[in-house]
């Protein structure tokens, strides 16, 4: 199983008003094949403190487990080497069996973090689009060795004159 890059975020929200508009374009992105959700959550805390939760994965059960599998190998790999790959695998797999990355101490980690009246998404995204290009690169002789988003905030830092982003941004 080709994995892509996996990118996890958070949004926050001080009034959430989900009418469908975010989970639209999500689906819009998964069936272009440009990004498949991995695994989302959803938490709003209510103004009278009432915690509503959704989840949802665009994996299937069989590519939830391939996932875990992959991504735990390699966890393995970085802990111990290739004799580490194995229980790696082993223990991915065994966190994807219910088909997601976020469990119930997540959800209570978020609700935890929110105020009554806000809201917060905390979703892993893979960058199906990248995966080609990432072969192209490897083909080529090259490996990634830094990646940064560059957010509106950098950007704001950028105009107020900061060379900390500046900074981060010329050791990529």
């Amino acid at each position: 199983m080709a994995v892509g890059p996996v990118e996890i975020f958070v949004i926050a929200f001080d009034d959430p008003d989900f009418q469908g508009e975010i989970r639209a374009e999500l689906e819009r992105l998964k069936d272009g094949d440009i990004i498949r959700l991995v695994d989302l959550l959803a938490v709003r805390k209510t103004e009278d403190g009432v915690i509503e939760a959704i989840q949802r994965s665009d994996l299937e059960a069989d590519e939830a487990l391939a996932f875990g599998a992959a991504v735990g190998a390699l966890i393995g790999f970085g802990a111990a080497g290739e004799d580490g790959m194995e229980l790696g695998a082993v223990w991915g797999l065994r966190e994807m069996a219910d088909g997601h990355v976020f469990d119930d101490a997540d959800k209570w980690r978020v609700a935890d973090a929110i105020e009554p009246g806000q809201g917060a998404i905390v979703a892993l995204v893979e960058h199906r689009w990248a995966i080609p290009v990432r072969e192209a690169v490897r083909r080529s002789g090259g490996r990634a060795v830094a990646a940064r988003w560059v957010t509106d905030a950098d950007l704001i830092k950028l105009g107020k004159g900061s060379t900390s982003v500046a900074l981060e941004l010329d050791n990529l």
